[in-house]
């Protein structure tokens, strides 16, 4: 039993909606950064057999060009599927005292509502039956392809510091 390795496993994938508008920043060196947090519903029958509803909030910060993406194309409301992993972070306050969170870093994003800005509409697949459309790009720095989902840059962004 000692020689068994836990495998290395962080992945989550959450659906929910935007409780505030993406807040894009830059690091010192200028990379763009987008923090939101999403509430994801969760439903479910109590012991009385009643239909409850639970809301878990999760923050999300995204990189680069898929951060400067969530910044132009949601807003509060906006409903998303978040692919990424857990990461924890602490801080100092301007008091002394420390905060930390656990966030998602997101690897892809891909946008559930109608844009909030004038896009053509061959940018983007609309589902007439429904009143939304299935927005996701994948930003490729080699060219500039559309496919679907919103993706992260490289691993190097976990290091930068604002």
């Amino acid at each position: 039993m000692a020689n068994l390795k836990m495998p290395e496993v962080n992945t989550v994938f959450i659906a929910g909606n935007l409780t505030k508008d993406p807040v894009l920043r830059q690091t010192r060196n200028g990379t763009p950064v987008a923090n939101f947090s999403i509430a994801s519903n969760r439903r479910f029958r109590n012991s009385d057999n009643q239909w409850q509803e639970d809301v878990c909030y999760v923050g999300v910060v995204a990189w680069n060009k898929l951060a400067e993406s969530c910044n132009s194309k949601l807003e509060k409301g906006s409903a998303v599927l978040v692919e990424g992993e857990l990461q924890s972070r602490t801080w100092q306050l301007e008091d002394g005292g420390s905060r930390s969170a656990v966030e998602i870093k997101a690897r892809r994003i891909q946008f559930l509502s109608k844009w909030r800005d004038d896009v053509d509409d061959n940018d983007h697949h609309t589902d007439s039956d429904d009143d939304f459309s299935f927005n996701a790009i994948d930003f490729n720095d080699d060219h500039n392809s559309y496919d679907t989902f919103a993706t992260e840059a490289s691993d190097s962004e976990k290091t930068h510091e604002f």
